[in-house]
């Protein structure tokens, strides 16, 4: 090993003992951005950077699964990204589907979050087997967020909440009176779970584009210059570090 990498693997170490007198996140969402910008930087094809990309997605939930953190959200695929050109949606179909199947026999629970209408038909049937296929005691719940925008699951949300409350007869205003912030919470597609504690974005970019808009509200987010491909154990365990260190308001 030369001086950098030990000098790396001793900086890691120090950092996770540091983090052994803290509370981690309980829910953490990663947004993995710049596959395609680390293509173009490695003078890769985009769909080998979305390959690279989603192995870097399988070594991230086993690095959470050892630090003891029970739920993270991946957003794998937005509703914008849905505009793509089709031999670039179609790889990357392929990728997420062998991906999700990874997760699977890691031993993980996998849950979609998003649209399944706007996915193709067997992705949505190959998803469906594997969101049954779920492990007996698994440590780590994996939400994969495709065809996921956060506009579009409140207007779900509100919608599903407006049938159910319509099938039980109720008349608009009633309806009206029902509709709250834990109604509409319930029919998210994260109804059931926490919040995100802690959002991470890799490459640069510092806005959520609509990732968790709802369950955000009092999120605590860290963004890093990393494309995704490129994201170590060591940056995980950087935003940990700091979000240990930051005081939670949670809006007081």
């Amino acid at each position: 090993m030369d001086d950098d990498g030990l000098l790396y693997r001793v900086y890691e170490r120090r950092l996770g003992k540091e983090l052994e007198a803290f509370d981690l996140p309980q829910h953490l969402g990663v947004i993995v951005d710049g596959n395609r910008r680390w293509a173009k930087a490695a003078g890769e094809t985009t769909a080998q950077g979305h390959r690279v990309g989603a192995a870097k997605i399988v070594e991230f939930l086993s690095w959470c699964e050892d630090l003891g953190i029970p739920l993270v959200t991946v957003w794998m695929l937005s509703t914008d990204n849905l505009r793509r050109p089709p031999d670039e949606l179609g790889a990357l179909y392929g990728i997420i589907t062998s991906v999700i199947e990874q997760i699977t026999e890691a031993g993980y629970c996998v849950r979609l979050t998003g649209s399944a209408d706007s996915l193709p038909e067997e992705m949505r049937a190959g998803i469906a087997r594997l969101q049954q296929e779920k492990p007996p005691e698994s440590r780590l719940t994996v939400n994969v967020a495709i065809g996921y925008g956060g506009r579009e699951e409140i207007v779900d949300a509100v919608r599903e909440l407006v049938r159910d409350l319509g099938a039980q007869g109720k008349g608009a205003d009633e309806i009206a009176e029902e509709i709250s912030v834990g109604s509409i919470a319930e029919h998210l597609y994260t109804r059931g779970q926490p919040d995100p504690d802690l959002i991470i974005r890799t490459s640069g970019e510092q806005r959520l584009s609509g990732f968790l808009l709802w369950q955000s509200v009092h999120s605590e987010f860290w963004f890093c210059e990393t494309y995704w491909p490129g994201f170590r154990r060591i940056d995980l365990l950087r935003a940990l570090r700091d979000y240990c260190r930051r005081e939670r308001r949670f809006g007081a």
